[in-house]
């Protein structure tokens, strides 16, 4: 389908794998310049090597630390416009209150949730001097059913997932959409990684993880590209009345009574 997105510029934070790097190739797929940010610039080089191969369309990279501000100085100074923009940078650590002390907590917190706000507030405001743009979150299912293991991740889960909804009801004002989706388990390649361990550790063999998520929605998690072509036709015209809103894909596992 073409979603009459080509010649658009689009900025996707944590885009050197799993799920960023989906949404840079789909939007790719669709003719749209890409501005990829991440901490590691050899993956980044190497996947925008590979998306220029296939697609044929301007990829920029930028190895910054969006955990600081002086990284997510660099990278707004560098691309100052964009059409719009993915933020998926982020991984909060897993623990329970007890388990995390500050530093952790604070660490987690200044590239996922700080590193949200700060760049939606930069591109916002100039989305909104250009009445056009798009702002999605990539965010979490945790932070609609908060997990008490993951209290850190739930609660930055929760905060940004309150952002998109108060932004996103008030840009159309602007002509400018702000939505999130939260995805459940994602079968990126990190996840896979952790999977095929845990698998050898339980079972005595690595390819026997897929029975560890037998008890997910459809008997898996969702694949990565079931999360980033919900973000690109989200992002185009044909969902252009969608703003305020946050989508959920984990094939209804939150929805689900607790076990």
């Amino acid at each position: 389908m073409d979603l009459k997105l080509a010649g658009r510029t689009v900025l996707v934070t944590g885009a050197s794998k799993g799920i960023g790097l989906g949404v840079a190739r789909w939007f790719a797929s669709e003719g749209c310049a890409l501005r990829l940010a991440a901490r590691s610039k050899e993956l980044l080089e190497r996947e925008a090597a590979a998306i220029r191969a296939s697609a044929k369309v301007e990829v920029r990279t930028f190895a910054v630390d969006l955990a600081s501000e002086a990284g997510r100085r660099t990278l707004t100074e560098a691309c100052p416009d964009v059409d719009v923009l993915v933020n998926n940078a982020g991984a909060v650590p897993p623990g329970s209150l007890d388990d995390l002390d500050d530093a952790a907590w604070r660490a987690g917190w200044e590239l996922k949730v700080f590193g949200y706000i700060a760049l939606t507030r930069h591109y916002l405001a100039s989305m909104k001097a250009r009445r056009k743009g798009v702002i999605v979150n990539i965010i979490g299912a945790a932070g609609e059913r908060p997990n008490v293991a993951f209290v850190s991740g739930s609660m930055g889960n929760a905060s940004l997932m309150a952002m998109t909804l108060a932004l996103g009801a008030a840009s159309p004002e602007h002509g400018v959409r702000v939505l999130g989706i939260n995805p459940g388990p994602v079968a990126t390649d990190r996840a896979v990684e952790l999977s095929r361990k845990r698998a050898q550790s339980l079972f005595g063999d690595p390819e026997r993880y897929p029975e560890l998520t037998k008890k997910n929605p459809f008997g898996r998690p969702a694949t990565v590209d079931e999360i980033a072509a919900s973000v690109v036709f989200l992002a185009s015209d044909l969902s252009s009345y969608t703003s305020g809103t946050i989508l959920t894909i984990d094939g209804g596992g939150s929805k689900r009574p607790a076990a």
